[in-house]
Parts: structure tokens; sequence; C-alpha cells
């Protein structure tokens, strides 16, 4: 990803393998990038406070699920673009823009 502006994408171009989806082209999606997760209890998360550190179920150095609508379609990597966060997709995933 390597646009200067919020929530374009730009990379390669589209080819004549992507479908024309005609007016349902300009549906809005949600894309997300998730960088981990941890699993805690009721009291733990009440216990919460700011500045407590809680390691996530993943390295530093694994890549991150990429979801639109909170369904995983790809992983990347982080990447700066600019004073922002950017994701490079490293992996698209089997079914996952099906």
């Amino acid at each position: 990803m390597n646009a200067m502006t919020p929530g374009a994408m730009t990379g390669a171009p589209m080819d004549s393998a992507t479908p024309d989806l005609g007016a349902f082209g300009a549906i809005s999606v949600r894309l997300s990038v998730e960088v981990g997760a941890v699993r805690m209890s009721l009291r733990e998360v009440l216990a919460l406070q700011v500045g407590s550190v809680h390691a996530l179920d993943r390295r530093v150095d694994q890549p991150v699920d990429v979801l639109i609508n909170d369904r995983l379609i790809a992983r990347g990597e982080i990447v700066s673009i600019g004073d922002r966060f950017g994701v490079k997709l490293t992996e698209i995933v089997a079914g996952g823009l099906a």
C-alpha cells in the first residue's frame, strides 16, 4: 500500500481478471488490520489501567491479518506511509476474496 490518502488503496493495477461489479463496485466495506489478540477474564478486564501492557498472541515477526467486514482475506506487514500506518499485503488467503 503506497497511497497517501486514508482509505485509498493503490498497488497493482486492475486487470482483466478483476470482475466488472457494475453498481456493486461502489458498496462500502470496512477493511481492518489485526495485529494480535489476548484472552482475558472479566476480572482482568476490569483491572485494566492506563499504562498496562499485555502480550498479544503473535510475535513481532509474524504477519498481521487483513480483514474485510471481519472476514480474513489477506496477511501482510505493517509499513509507514508518511505519518500514518499502512499495510503491505504479502499473501491473499485462499477463498478470502471469493
